[in-house]
């Protein structure tokens, strides 16, 4: 044997007994407390004075952006961000209430600001009919921002329902479904997915024979500007919680209400409940409506077992200055603004701002089971343990 072929030999029966004695890690080892997390978001509305703000006179095209521009580094830095889209993309004439319809550029504004997903099943789903629809639905596709909730057809239905994302291994299914349309008709063949424990069941079923690590419900529910979960809410979410559902969020009542963490120490249907996520952008101002709340929840996988291991809510605001004769819209994150008084045009902004972020912490430290405010500290967001 030459020395060549000595030295390889030997090398190679080196890096067998360097293999043989590291320490071995099984499948399930390997995913031991990996983290992510998702935020979830409330109603994105369209009304009038938010189209003439976002449009340029001259151009007459419009952008969104500005208004996102506060929030966004808080959006981004959830793995998964999902928000109820509360108007139609039907093209124009661009109008508010009761018959929404927004530009596009809504839409494309809040996936610059890092929203993942929208939900599209609401009572204003169906304000621009079958066309309205169909334009909602082939706009976000163009756009590239996946969305579920209202569908062209029963076959689009049954293939993408429902909307699975799948991330670094895990699986989650999204599902979406509103309790009214206002009262308009859904023509066939489109489809708005209504609130029915059946039809709602079936689809859990689909969403766990699909293996679904987490399954998300997010409902359009309950009695608008009503601060307390109806009963119908509460024995909905008790009914869904006990066939698998992990995480509930509720939009529609445009105010807050309470969000309850369940804490199951097998890790079995661990899971998370918010009864209404307020407004996240609106020109609605009266006390309660000016804002809302994100509510993010991380989960740690162990294994193939997942658990909630955060669960908390930033309390948002929309400060709506006047600028060159037309009225502006910034989301803020309140805990970040609600000492910098210097920020607000006028002391009366400021002291709506702090009286919504007031009552809203008073309704939610008296309501919420298990779920805290993320706080500002002037670098970082943490939880208010």
């Amino acid at each position: 044997m030459n020395q060549k072929s000595f030295n390889l030999r030997s090398l190679l029966f080196l890096s067998l007994v360097i293999f043989l004695f590291l320490p071995a890690k099984s499948q399930s080892q390997q995913s031991t407390g990996e983290k992510f997390s998702l935020l979830f978001i409330g109603d994105i509305m369209g009304h009038d004075e938010q189209i003439w703000s976002a449009e340029n006179r001259e151009t007459h095209l419009y952008n969104y952006d500005d208004v996102f521009q506060y929030i966004k580094p808080v959006v981004a830095d959830a793995d998964i961000a999902v928000a109820n889209f509360e108007v139609t993309l039907a093209g124009p004439p661009y109008t508010g209430y009761p018959q929404f319809s927004s530009p596009a550029d809504l839409a494309a504004a809040c996936k610059n600001a890092g929203i993942d997903y929208l939900v599209t099943a609401n009572n204003h789903a169906a304000d621009r009919g079958k066309k309205g629809i169909i334009s909602t639905i082939n706009k976000l596709d163009s756009i590239g921002i996946s969305h579920t909730g209202t569908f062209m057809n029963s076959s689009c239905r049954d293939s993408l329902i429902p909307l699975m994302i799948y991330r670094n291994g895990t699986s989650i299914a999204l599902l979406n479904y509103t309790f009214s349309t206002n009262g308009i008709i859904v023509p066939e063949p489109v489809i708005v997915n209504m609130i029915d424990k059946e039809l709602i069941t079936r689809d859990v079923k689909k969403a766990k024979d699909k293996k679904a690590d987490i399954i998300i419900l997010f409902l359009h529910w309950g009695t608008e500007y009503d601060t307390i979960p109806s009963k119908g809410q509460t024995d909905l979410a008790e009914y869904f919680q006990s066939i698998g559902v992990n995480l509930i969020i509720g939009s529609h009542p445009h105010v807050l209400q309470k969000m309850v963490r369940i804490r199951n120490d097998s890790t079995e249907n661990d899971g998370v409940i918010v009864y209404s996520l307020g407004n996240f952008v609106s020109n609605q101002r009266k006390p309660k409506t000016d804002g809302g709340s994100m509510v993010r929840v991380e989960f740690t996988r162990n294994g193939d077992k997942y658990s909630v291991s955060n669960a908390g809510y930033y309390l948002t605001w929309v400060y709506a200055p006047i600028e060159k004769y037309r009225k502006k819209f910034f989301i803020l994150p309140c805990s970040e603004f609600e000492n910098k008084s210097y920020f607000f045009d006028k002391p009366d902004a400021f002291l709506l701002m702090k009286k919504f972020i007031s009552d809203s912490r008073k309704l939610l430290n008296e309501q919420n089971i298990n779920i805290k405010e993320y706080i500002f500290n002037g670098n970082f967001w943490v939880l208010n343990n």
